[in-house]
């Protein structure tokens, strides 16, 4: 089969590979139909997350059909099209248990590596280096679902790959951005960054009930979607002082929730982004946190930053006294998508959101490499790669 591989920092190759087989009574093969470039593989594409492998396969925001299962799957069968969540989670640890699924005591068979840069491993997940599994991904033409009997969800046949596919990652990581922030009617939300989980943690924070969002990012065709699309007012960082202009919109309180959509490849003017770009490069810090200090210095006192961006280490001038201080909260973490799947689909049968909104490019497999090199160079305007496999 076809598979878009990993060989280096900004090197990808289109690699015929052996298609899956089934390992476990646990699994299912899903034929791709639909699978996307996500924000989050750029900072594989870019080098900054260790223990990649030549040669491994990209992707984990993927759907298709399934077309065969293991013994232990009794919830699907050949023909379902199904929407696989990108955490892959057992469903019977503890932390399942609690419905947090990115958090997983079973799936990443490689969880000592994880404990040796975090303290404990956070679960498995498709196609993101061998710290969290060394899983093959979904940008390819058929990929295995291990645990297929709690991730994947079935999806009507009314609803276009489009509408549904984002169901396996972006959708509800903003969803769940948004709802970490305990949003009230009339609140105000500032969100950093607007990629499209910072694009869905908008949407999500009007369904929510804030009365105002706020969007901040550098690029004049992501802050038109935000502001066209989404309806947020927006702020270009470059054009702009962020904190005296959220004091100007708050009547000089700040917003009551800042949300994260960044992460560890933040990019930030003047002298503190400059230090943070030579901080990681020499390798003196694993992430550039600019977006995440500012966000939590514009927070009104009292608040609530949510932390949806990845972050891979060690941050430097982190500002803990703003925190104490101010006694803000901070909530973060990855996704637990399979908590959010039926009920956020449920909004898409209602006509609340049609996800597709963010797609601004639609390519085949074969143009994977070319997809990333655009995507990472924020040319032709794009925001989301749609790669379509048969």
């Amino acid at each position: 089969m076809k598979a878009n591989c990993w060989y280096g920092t900004r090197t990808l190759k289109i690699d015929d590979v052996p298609e899956p087989k089934i390992l476990n009574a646990r699994d299912a093969i899903v034929k791709i139909t639909s699978t996307a470039i996500c924000g989050s593989d750029l900072h594989l594409y870019n080098g900054f997350v260790p223990t990649m492998k030549r040669g491994d396969i990209l992707g984990h925001e993927f759907m298709g059909e399934v077309v065969e299962v293991g013994k232990g799957v009794k919830n699907l069968a050949i023909g379902d099209r199904v929407v696989v969540p990108f955490p892959i989670a057992c469903g019977h640890c503890a932390q399942c248990e609690r419905e947090m699924y990115s958090l997983c005591e079973n799936s990443n068979p490689n969880a000592w590596m994880a404990e040796k840069l975090w303290g404990y491993s956070p679960c498995g997940i498709f196609g993101y280096s061998h710290l969290l599994g060394g899983y093959a991904g979904g940008q390819a033409e058929y990929a295995r679902v291990p645990f297929a009997d709690i991730g994947p969800l079935k999806v009507p046949e009314s609803l276009d790959d489009d509408k549904v596919l984002f169901l396996t990652d972006i959708f509800p990581t903003g969803f769940m951005a948004a709802e970490m922030c305990g949003i009230q009617p009339g609140d105000v939300v500032a969100v950093w960054g607007c990629g499209p989980v910072g694009q869905f943690a908008i949407k999500s924070a009007y369904m929510l009930g804030a009365e105002r969002v706020i969007a901040i990012d550098r690029f004049e065709y992501r802050l038109r979607i935000a502001a066209e699309k989404a309806g947020a007012e927006t702020i270009n960082y470059e054009q702009q002082d962020v904190q005296e202009t959220l004091k100007e919109m708050t009547g000089g309180r700040g917003p009551d929730h800042c949300i994260d959509a960044v992460g560890m490849e933040g990019h930030g003017p003047g002298l503190l982004g400059a230090y943070d770009k030579v901080k990681t490069v020499m390798m003196m810090e694993t992430d550039r946190a600019y977006a995440l200090r500012q966000a939590i210095l514009a927070c009104r006192s009292g608040g609530t930053v949510s932390v949806a961006g990845v972050y891979s280490g060690f941050i430097d001038k982190f500002p803990m006294g703003a925190i104490v201080n101010r006694s803000l909260t901070i909530r973060s973490g990855q996704c637990h998508v399979q908590r959010y799947m039926r009920p956020l689909l449920e909004r898409i049968e209602r006509g609340e959101i049609d996800p597709s909104f963010v797609i601004t490019h639609r390519m085949r497999l074969e143009d994977a490499p070319h997809g990333f090199d655009i995507f990472s160079k924020k040319e032709d305007e794009c925001l989301k790669i749609v790669l379509k496999t048969h």
